[in-house]
C-alpha cells in the first residue's frame, strides 16, 4: 500500500514522464485527437457524453455546477493512449432532464455510468469523479467493482469518511449546510447561467460552459442534494442508499483534494488508505480550491497520466 501527500510527489512523477522529444514545440505539432458526441440509453433516459482516443476506457464523471467540458485540460493528456469518455450527468447539457427528485436517485446515476461503458463496448473502464461525480464514482466501485480496471476520485471524500465527519465534526457540518439548503423547495430560484459560469476564467472555455448551463436544468442539479445528501447532521445523520460497511476498494486508488475546498475539507480523506484492498495515492495540493482540475490542471493532469500508465488495465 502506497499513501502520497502532497504536491511534490506529482511534481516528480511530471518530470519522470517527460521526454526530449515531448518539448513544447512538439506538443504544439501534434494534431487533436477528434472529439465524438455520443449518447447511451439507460431505460428512457439518453445520457450524452463526449469520446475521443483508443485504448483502455477511462470514464470521466463531472459534478455541479459542471459538464462534460470539465475535463478540457485534462482529455488531450490522455487520449492519445486511452479511451477517453466525459460524461454530462442527467439533468445536464445534451443529457435528459427526467422530472422529479426520484429520477436523481443515486442508483440510477450509477446506472448511466454502467450504460455509458457498455455503449463503448467495454467490461471494465477507470472510473473518475469530481464533485457528484465523485460520490457516483465511488457508489459505482461499491456496487460493480467487476467493472472497475482504477478508481481516481477528486475532492470528494470515501462517503463512510465523510459521514462520520457530519457526525462529529462541528466545522463540516457548518461548512455544509449551503448543501441542506439546496434540499429545500424552490432552491433553484434566482439560479442563472451567468451565475453558476463566473469561476470559469478562460473566456472561450467559459461561453462552453454558459450554452451547456442554459440547457441544464437548475432543478435536476437540486434534486442530486434532495436525492442522495444526509439532511441532518449529528450522531443520527444518515446518507441516502449508502451501505453501512460497503466493501475495500478492489483496484488501484488515487484521490487528488485541494487544501482551500471549502465544501468539503481535505481532513475527511484521513483514513482512506484504509478504504483500499490495493495501493492507494493520496495527493493534497495546498494552494488548489473545491475545483482542483482547473486550479492545479499541469499538476492534476500530469499525476492522472502518470498514475494511469503505472496502473495499466489487467
Amino acid at each position: 500500500m502506497r499513501i502520497v501527500a502532497g504536491a511534490i510527489i506529482a511534481a516528480l512523477m511530471l518530470g519522470a514522464c517527460a521526454t526530449p522529444a515531448e518539448t513544447p514545440a512538439a506538443e504544439i505539432a501534434k494534431a487533436p485527437v477528434p472529439l465524438e458526441s455520443k449518447f447511451a440509453q439507460n431505460g428512457d433516459v439518453k445520457i450524452h457524453y463526449v469520446a475521443s482516443g483508443q485504448g483502455p476506457l477511462v470514464v470521466m464523471i463531472h459534478g455541479y455546477p459542471d459538464f462534460s467540458g470539465s475535463w478540457t485540460y485534462l482529455t488531450p493528456k490522455l487520449n492519445d493512449a486511452y479511451r477517453v469518455v466525459a460524461i454530462d450527468t442527467r439533468g445536464y447539457n445534451l443529457s435528459d432532464k427526467p422530472d422529479g427528485v426520484l429520477n436523481y436517485e443515486m442508483p440510477k446515476l450509477v446506472a448511466d455510468v454502467r450504460a455509458v461503458i457498455a455503449a463503448e463496448g467495454y467490461d471494465k473502464a477507470t472510473v473518475l469523479g469530481h464533485d457528484w461525480g465523485g460520490s457516483i464514482a465511488w457508489m459505482f466501485a461499491f456496487t460493480h467493482p467487476e467493472m472497475l480496471d482504477n478508481l481516481i476520485i477528486l475532492s470528494t471524500p470515501h462517503p463512510i469518511l465523510f459521514m462520520e465527519r457530519m457526525r462529529t465534526d462541528p466545522v463540516q457540518q457548518a461548512t455544509s449546510q449551503y448543501a441542506r439548503n439546496f434540499q429545500k423547495e424552490g432552491s433553484e430560484a434566482g439560479m442563472t447561467a451567468e451565475r453558476l459560469a463566473q469561476r470559469v476564467q478562460d473566456p472561450a472555455l467559459k461561453e462552453k460552459y454558459l450554452e451547456a448551463f442554459r440547457r441544464s436544468s437548475f432543478s435536476a442539479m437540486m434534486n442530486y442534494y434532495r436525492a442522495n445528501y444526509p439532511r441532518d447532521v449529528g450522531p443520527n445523520a444518515k446518507r441516502p442508499f449508502l451501505p453501512d460497511n460497503p466493501p475495500q476498494i478492489p483496484v488501484p486508488l488515487l484521490v487528488i483534494h485541494g487544501m482551500k475546498d471549502t465544501a468539503l475539507l481535505s481532513a475527511a480523506h484521513a483514513g482512506t488508505w484504509e478504504k483500499g484492498a490495493r495501493d492507494t495515492t493520496v495527493v493534497m495540493v495546498p494552494d488548489a480550491g473545491h475545483f482542483v482540475q482547473f486550479d492545479a490542471a499541469d499538476l492534476v493532469n500530469a499525476t492522472i497520466r502518470s498514475w494511469l500508465d503505472m496502473h495499466p488495465a489487467e
